[in-house]
Protein backbone atom coordinates (compact mmCIF):
# COMPACT_ATOMS: atom_id res chain seq x y z
CA UNK A 1 0.00 0.00 0.00
CA UNK A 2 1.30 3.43 -0.90
CA UNK A 3 1.53 5.51 2.28
CA UNK A 4 2.79 8.68 0.56
CA UNK A 5 0.55 11.59 1.51
CA UNK A 6 -0.61 13.81 -1.30
CA UNK A 7 -1.78 17.36 -1.04
CA UNK A 8 -5.53 17.57 -1.43
CA UNK A 9 -6.72 18.93 -4.76
CA UNK A 10 -7.95 22.52 -4.63
CA UNK A 11 -10.59 23.36 -7.19
CA UNK A 12 -10.31 26.54 -9.27
CA UNK A 13 -13.43 27.87 -7.56
CA UNK A 14 -11.87 27.37 -4.11
CA UNK A 15 -8.62 29.04 -5.18
CA UNK A 16 -10.63 31.98 -6.50
CA UNK A 17 -12.48 32.30 -3.19
CA UNK A 18 -9.21 32.18 -1.22
CA UNK A 19 -7.72 34.89 -3.44
CA UNK A 20 -10.85 37.02 -3.09
CA UNK A 21 -10.67 36.73 0.69
CA UNK A 22 -7.00 37.74 0.74
CA UNK A 23 -7.78 40.72 -1.50
CA UNK A 24 -10.72 41.76 0.69
CA UNK A 25 -8.62 41.63 3.84
CA UNK A 26 -5.80 43.62 2.21
CA UNK A 27 -7.93 46.39 0.71
CA UNK A 28 -11.37 46.57 2.29
CA UNK A 29 -10.84 45.64 5.93
CA UNK A 30 -9.78 49.18 6.90
CA UNK A 31 -7.83 52.19 5.66
CA UNK A 32 -5.06 51.27 8.11
CA UNK A 33 -4.61 47.77 6.68
CA UNK A 34 -4.90 49.08 3.12
CA UNK A 35 -2.18 51.69 3.74
CA UNK A 36 0.08 49.11 5.36
CA UNK A 37 -0.37 46.73 2.41
CA UNK A 38 -0.39 49.12 -0.56
CA UNK A 39 0.74 52.51 0.84
CA UNK A 40 -2.66 53.92 -0.18
CA UNK A 41 -5.98 54.38 1.57
CA UNK A 42 -9.05 52.75 0.05
CA UNK A 43 -10.21 55.89 -1.76
CA UNK A 44 -6.82 56.43 -3.44
CA UNK A 45 -6.62 52.74 -4.34
CA UNK A 46 -10.03 53.01 -6.04
CA UNK A 47 -8.86 56.08 -7.99
CA UNK A 48 -5.76 54.23 -9.18
CA UNK A 49 -7.84 51.25 -10.32
CA UNK A 50 -10.16 53.63 -12.16
CA UNK A 51 -7.19 55.24 -13.95
CA UNK A 52 -5.75 51.89 -14.92
CA UNK A 53 -9.10 50.69 -16.29
CA UNK A 54 -10.21 53.81 -18.12
CA UNK A 55 -6.95 55.57 -19.04
CA UNK A 56 -4.38 52.79 -19.38
CA UNK A 57 -6.84 50.17 -20.65
CA UNK A 58 -6.08 47.55 -17.99
CA UNK A 59 -8.76 44.86 -18.02
CA UNK A 60 -9.63 41.84 -15.95
CA UNK A 61 -8.78 38.32 -17.05
CA UNK A 62 -10.80 35.15 -16.58
CA UNK A 63 -8.78 34.47 -13.43
CA UNK A 64 -7.82 37.82 -11.90
CA UNK A 65 -9.68 41.13 -11.95
CA UNK A 66 -8.08 44.57 -12.13
CA UNK A 67 -8.35 45.31 -8.41
CA UNK A 68 -6.56 42.07 -7.50
CA UNK A 69 -3.82 42.77 -10.06
CA UNK A 70 -3.25 46.25 -8.67
CA UNK A 71 -3.28 45.07 -5.06
CA UNK A 72 -0.67 42.37 -5.76
CA UNK A 73 1.52 44.79 -7.72
CA UNK A 74 1.44 47.43 -4.99
CA UNK A 75 2.23 44.80 -2.39
CA UNK A 76 5.32 43.76 -4.38
CA UNK A 77 6.49 47.39 -4.61
CA UNK A 78 5.79 48.27 -1.00
CA UNK A 79 7.31 45.20 0.62
CA UNK A 80 9.86 44.02 -1.97
CA UNK A 81 8.09 40.68 -2.28
CA UNK A 82 9.52 38.45 -4.98
CA UNK A 83 6.57 37.84 -7.27
CA UNK A 84 5.41 38.37 -10.81
CA UNK A 85 4.41 41.96 -11.34
CA UNK A 86 2.18 43.52 -13.98
CA UNK A 87 3.68 46.42 -15.91
CA UNK A 88 1.27 49.08 -17.10
CA UNK A 89 1.98 52.64 -18.13
CA UNK A 90 -0.40 55.39 -17.05
CA UNK A 91 -0.29 59.14 -16.95
CA UNK A 92 0.06 60.82 -13.56
CA UNK A 93 2.34 63.67 -14.58
CA UNK A 94 1.11 67.27 -14.58
CA UNK A 95 2.89 70.36 -15.83
CA UNK A 96 4.57 72.17 -12.92
CA UNK A 97 3.02 75.49 -11.86
CA UNK A 98 5.61 78.28 -11.58
CA UNK A 99 6.01 80.39 -8.46
CA UNK A 100 4.12 83.68 -8.84
CA UNK A 101 4.92 87.17 -7.55
CA UNK A 102 2.16 86.93 -4.94
CA UNK A 103 3.30 83.55 -3.55
CA UNK A 104 2.68 83.23 0.20
CA UNK A 105 4.94 80.23 0.76
CA UNK A 106 8.00 81.56 2.59
CA UNK A 107 10.21 78.90 1.02
CA UNK A 108 9.38 79.87 -2.54
CA UNK A 109 8.39 83.56 -2.59
CA UNK A 110 12.00 84.58 -3.37
CA UNK A 111 12.05 82.42 -6.52
CA UNK A 112 9.49 83.85 -8.93
CA UNK A 113 8.97 81.70 -12.08
CA UNK A 114 10.68 78.73 -10.43
CA UNK A 115 9.12 75.38 -11.40
CA UNK A 116 10.58 73.23 -8.62
CA UNK A 117 13.86 71.46 -7.93
CA UNK A 118 16.01 68.59 -9.15
CA UNK A 119 18.58 66.26 -7.67
CA UNK A 120 19.85 62.72 -7.98
CA UNK A 121 19.53 59.67 -5.82
CA UNK A 122 21.09 56.22 -5.97
CA UNK A 123 18.95 53.07 -6.24
CA UNK A 124 20.53 49.63 -6.20
CA UNK A 125 20.38 47.59 -9.39
CA UNK A 126 21.25 44.09 -10.59
CA UNK A 127 23.69 44.20 -13.52
CA UNK A 128 26.09 41.67 -15.10
CA UNK A 129 29.51 41.34 -13.47
CA UNK A 130 31.20 43.08 -16.39
CA UNK A 131 29.07 46.22 -15.90
CA UNK A 132 29.52 46.50 -12.15
CA UNK A 133 32.62 48.73 -12.16
CA UNK A 134 30.76 51.54 -13.95
CA UNK A 135 27.68 51.12 -11.76
CA UNK A 136 29.71 51.26 -8.56
CA UNK A 137 29.14 54.44 -6.58
CA UNK A 138 31.63 56.28 -4.43
CA UNK A 139 30.23 54.35 -1.47
CA UNK A 140 30.88 51.03 -3.22
CA UNK A 141 27.23 50.17 -3.97
CA UNK A 142 26.06 48.87 -7.35
CA UNK A 143 23.39 51.40 -8.23
CA UNK A 144 21.82 53.56 -10.88
CA UNK A 145 22.13 57.33 -10.70
CA UNK A 146 18.53 58.53 -10.91
CA UNK A 147 17.72 62.11 -11.88
CA UNK A 148 14.51 63.30 -10.23
CA UNK A 149 12.71 66.58 -10.92
CA UNK A 150 9.74 67.67 -8.83
CA UNK A 151 7.43 70.67 -8.62
CA UNK A 152 7.06 72.89 -5.58
CA UNK A 153 4.52 70.48 -4.06
CA UNK A 154 6.84 67.45 -4.22
CA UNK A 155 5.22 65.74 -7.23
CA UNK A 156 7.68 64.22 -9.70
CA UNK A 157 7.46 65.82 -13.13
CA UNK A 158 10.45 63.99 -14.64
CA UNK A 159 12.48 60.93 -13.67
CA UNK A 160 15.42 59.50 -15.61
CA UNK A 161 16.73 56.14 -14.41
CA UNK A 162 19.27 53.80 -15.96
CA UNK A 163 22.53 55.73 -15.88
CA UNK A 164 25.57 54.18 -14.23
CA UNK A 165 26.24 54.94 -10.58
CA UNK A 166 29.60 56.44 -11.50
CA UNK A 167 28.13 58.88 -14.04
CA UNK A 168 28.46 62.60 -13.33
CA UNK A 169 25.27 64.45 -12.44
CA UNK A 170 25.88 67.14 -15.07
CA UNK A 171 26.27 64.50 -17.80
CA UNK A 172 22.94 62.94 -16.89
CA UNK A 173 21.21 66.33 -16.96
CA UNK A 174 22.66 67.02 -20.43
CA UNK A 175 21.20 63.71 -21.58
CA UNK A 176 17.83 64.54 -19.99
CA UNK A 177 17.45 67.84 -21.88
CA UNK A 178 18.64 66.45 -25.23
CA UNK A 179 16.91 63.05 -25.50
CA UNK A 180 13.64 62.39 -27.38
CA UNK A 181 11.45 62.53 -24.26
CA UNK A 182 13.42 65.40 -22.82
CA UNK A 183 13.11 67.42 -19.64
CA UNK A 184 11.42 70.58 -20.86
CA UNK A 185 12.14 73.93 -19.22
CA UNK A 186 10.19 76.79 -20.86
CA UNK A 187 12.16 79.96 -21.55
CA UNK A 188 12.09 82.30 -18.58
CA UNK A 189 11.51 79.51 -16.06
CA UNK A 190 13.94 77.38 -14.09
CA UNK A 191 14.55 74.62 -11.56
CA UNK A 192 16.70 74.84 -8.43
CA UNK A 193 19.70 72.52 -8.35
CA UNK A 194 22.85 72.00 -6.30
CA UNK A 195 26.43 72.69 -7.37
CA UNK A 196 26.70 69.27 -9.02
CA UNK A 197 24.72 70.73 -11.92
CA UNK A 198 25.51 73.70 -14.18
CA UNK A 199 24.30 77.18 -13.27
CA UNK A 200 22.80 77.82 -16.70
CA UNK A 201 19.59 78.91 -18.41
CA UNK A 202 16.77 76.90 -16.86
CA UNK A 203 18.80 75.82 -13.82
CA UNK A 204 19.73 77.89 -10.77
CA UNK A 205 22.50 76.65 -8.48
CA UNK A 206 23.72 78.20 -5.20
CA UNK A 207 26.89 80.21 -4.70
CA UNK A 208 29.98 78.05 -4.38
CA UNK A 209 32.27 78.45 -1.40
CA UNK A 210 29.43 79.58 0.89
CA UNK A 211 27.44 77.76 3.53
CA UNK A 212 24.51 75.93 2.01
CA UNK A 213 22.96 72.92 3.77
CA UNK A 214 20.05 73.58 6.12
CA UNK A 215 21.81 72.24 9.22
CA UNK A 216 24.50 74.89 8.77
CA UNK A 217 21.96 77.66 9.52
CA UNK A 218 20.66 76.40 12.85
CA UNK A 219 21.01 78.78 15.78
CA UNK A 220 21.14 82.57 15.93
CA UNK A 221 24.93 82.52 15.72
CA UNK A 222 24.72 80.91 12.27
CA UNK A 223 22.43 83.49 10.68
CA UNK A 224 23.42 84.71 7.18
CA UNK A 225 25.99 87.50 7.22
CA UNK A 226 25.83 88.69 3.60
CA UNK A 227 23.71 88.53 0.45
CA UNK A 228 25.33 85.34 -0.86
CA UNK A 229 24.84 83.34 2.33
CA UNK A 230 21.26 84.63 2.61
CA UNK A 231 20.57 83.51 -0.96
CA UNK A 232 22.07 80.10 -0.25
CA UNK A 233 19.92 79.69 2.86
CA UNK A 234 16.73 80.46 0.92
CA UNK A 235 17.87 78.28 -1.99
CA UNK A 236 18.57 75.32 0.31
CA UNK A 237 15.22 75.68 2.07
CA UNK A 238 13.30 75.61 -1.22
CA UNK A 239 15.41 72.94 -2.96
CA UNK A 240 14.87 70.65 0.02
CA UNK A 241 11.53 69.71 -1.60
CA UNK A 242 13.29 67.22 -3.91
CA UNK A 243 15.19 65.63 -1.02
CA UNK A 244 11.93 65.22 0.88
CA UNK A 245 10.30 63.74 -2.24
CA UNK A 246 13.08 61.15 -2.57
CA UNK A 247 12.80 60.37 1.15
CA UNK A 248 9.04 59.79 0.95
CA UNK A 249 9.43 57.77 -2.27
CA UNK A 250 11.90 55.36 -0.73
CA UNK A 251 10.07 55.35 2.58
CA UNK A 252 6.90 54.10 0.91
CA UNK A 253 8.41 51.54 -1.47
CA UNK A 254 10.85 49.08 0.07
CA UNK A 255 11.69 47.71 -3.37
CA UNK A 256 13.69 50.91 -3.95
CA UNK A 257 15.71 50.53 -0.75
CA UNK A 258 16.97 46.96 -0.81
CA UNK A 259 18.97 44.76 -3.13
CA UNK A 260 17.49 44.40 -6.60
CA UNK A 261 16.73 40.94 -8.00
CA UNK A 262 15.41 42.16 -11.34
CA UNK A 263 17.13 43.07 -14.63
CA UNK A 264 18.14 46.71 -14.99
CA UNK A 265 15.36 47.59 -17.42
CA UNK A 266 12.70 46.12 -15.11
CA UNK A 267 14.15 47.96 -12.12
CA UNK A 268 14.16 51.24 -14.07
CA UNK A 269 10.50 50.80 -14.96
CA UNK A 270 9.76 49.93 -11.34
CA UNK A 271 11.37 53.21 -10.27
CA UNK A 272 9.12 55.10 -12.68
CA UNK A 273 6.03 53.21 -11.50
CA UNK A 274 6.85 54.08 -7.90
CA UNK A 275 7.29 57.76 -8.83
CA UNK A 276 3.88 57.81 -10.53
CA UNK A 277 2.28 56.17 -7.50
CA UNK A 278 4.05 58.71 -5.29
CA UNK A 279 2.31 61.49 -7.23
CA UNK A 280 -1.10 59.89 -6.87
CA UNK A 281 -0.66 59.42 -3.13
CA UNK A 282 0.73 62.93 -2.70
CA UNK A 283 -2.33 64.45 -4.37
CA UNK A 284 -5.09 62.24 -3.01
CA UNK A 285 -4.02 61.40 0.56
CA UNK A 286 -3.67 64.00 3.30
CA UNK A 287 -1.40 62.01 5.61
CA UNK A 288 1.12 59.18 5.33
CA UNK A 289 1.42 57.66 8.79
CA UNK A 290 1.56 53.95 9.58
CA UNK A 291 4.04 53.19 6.80
CA UNK A 292 7.66 52.14 6.91
CA UNK A 293 9.08 55.61 6.34
CA UNK A 294 12.83 55.64 5.93
CA UNK A 295 14.82 58.82 5.44
CA UNK A 296 16.87 59.18 2.31
CA UNK A 297 20.47 59.26 3.43
CA UNK A 298 22.63 60.61 0.63
CA UNK A 299 20.53 61.95 -2.20
CA UNK A 300 23.73 62.28 -3.81
CA UNK A 301 23.64 57.98 -8.20
CA UNK A 302 21.92 54.72 -14.44
CA UNK A 303 23.83 52.05 -18.94
CA UNK A 304 22.61 54.78 -21.13
CA UNK A 305 21.07 52.26 -23.48
CA UNK A 306 18.83 50.99 -20.69
CA UNK A 307 17.66 54.33 -19.38
CA UNK A 308 14.00 54.96 -18.70
CA UNK A 309 12.29 58.29 -18.14
CA UNK A 310 8.88 59.68 -17.36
Amino acid sequence: MNNNKRLPHTSPDTRHRIRELAYFRMIHESDLVCRQSTRMDRRTFAILCHLLRNVAGLSSTEIVDVEEMVAMFLHVLAHDVKNRVIQREFELIKRPVPVTSNCNDQRWKCFENCLGALDRTYIKVNVPAGDRPTFRTRKGEIATNVLGVCDTKGDFVYVLAGWEGSAADSRILRDAISRENELQVPKGYYYLCDTGYPNAEGFLAPYRGQRYHLQEWRGAANAPTNAKTYFNMKHSSARNVIERAFGVLKGHWAILRGKSYYPLQVQCRTILACALLHNLINREMTYFDDVDDEDEGDSTYATTTASEDI
